[in-house]
């Protein structure tokens, strides 16, 4: 009887928190002011992404060897990315954008955090051939930054804690403490709660990164060839660190046409910088 009610408390527990969370998440949302969209983002606000990303920054740098030691491939990374930010829909958001060309010419890689701060390799920059192509692949960071897409993802992360955490109250046996049947249903809604998060988050970042690139001067087909350069670089040798956190390039050349003719049904404007 003892351990009857005391599986009851928890399952009571259990549902309390679990309830909490999706509420939490479920029961609001914000309109972002670039994309128009409303998004469930939790409590996060911009303030905070922008504390997050500055906390990071030092850890990136570190993991990359930090700053390039060229300050003209540096400047020329910032200034693209500035132009980009200015000149298009980014400047209506509330982030300081700031871009960081890191010392490292073995991996292939560009990632932003929430809040503005945007990361290219050396690896990669070597391996683009026009500022265009650079462009892209800044676009497309500054467009997951526009999106809110790291608040979105600390909302998940919130949201996944509290049912993990509902379905360790609701599971646990006080006889068998060491039950590995808890670790299995973490784990499995864990994986329901973000399965195809990053997918869509990328698609939103290549449309948007077409978006910015048009209205900054720069002829959005860029972003095609960046995808084509980094479908090469993946052939036959290690694969690029780019792919670990976004989709194969391959299935996205055809979205970003897409996204291109619909932005210019009548053809790209041929005074854009390619």
């Amino acid at each position: 009887m003892r351990n009857s009610g005391r599986g009851g408390i928890g399952l009571l527990i259990a549902l309390a928190i679990a309830i909490f969370s999706l509420f939490r998440y479920f029961g609001s949302s914000q309109q972002n002011e670039v994309t128009g969209e409303k998004q469930r983002v939790g409590g996060v606000t911009a303030e905070q992404e922008i504390a997050l990303g500055l906390q990071a920054t030092p850890q990136m740098l570190q993991q990359y060897g930090g700053e390039s030691r060229s300050p003209q491939a540096n400047e020329v990374v910032d200034r693209i990315g500035q132009r980009i930010v200015a000149q298009s829909a980014a400047n209506k958001s509330p982030y300081k954008f700031e871009f960081h060309l890191l010392d490292d010419d073995k991996t292939i890689n560009a990632f932003a955090l929430p809040g503005g701060q945007v990361f290219i390799t050396e690896a990669l920059a070597k391996r683009l051939k026009s500022e265009a192509e650079l462009a892209g692949v800044l676009g497309h960071e500054v467009g997951h930054v526009v999106a809110r897409h790291g608040a979105e993802h600390i909302a998940k992360q919130q949201l996944t804690q509290g049912l993990t955490g509902a379905a360790v109250m609701a599971t646990y046996d006080p006889n068998n403490p060491n039950s590995t049947r808890n670790a299995a249903v973490v784990q499995a809604i864990g994986q329901l709660v973000n399965l195809k998060y990053g997918r869509e988050d990328e698609l939103e970042s290549d449309r948007l990164g077409v978006k910015f690139l048009s209205e900054a001067g720069y002829d959005p087909r860029a972003l095609i060839r960046v995808m084509e350069v980094l479908r090469d670089a993946g052939g036959g040798g290690k694969t690029p660190e780019f792919f670990a956190s976004h989709p194969n390039p391959e299935n996205r050349i055809g979205r970003i046409k897409d996204a291109i003719n619909k932005q210019f049904p009548n053809g790209v404007p041929e005074n854009l910088q390619k």
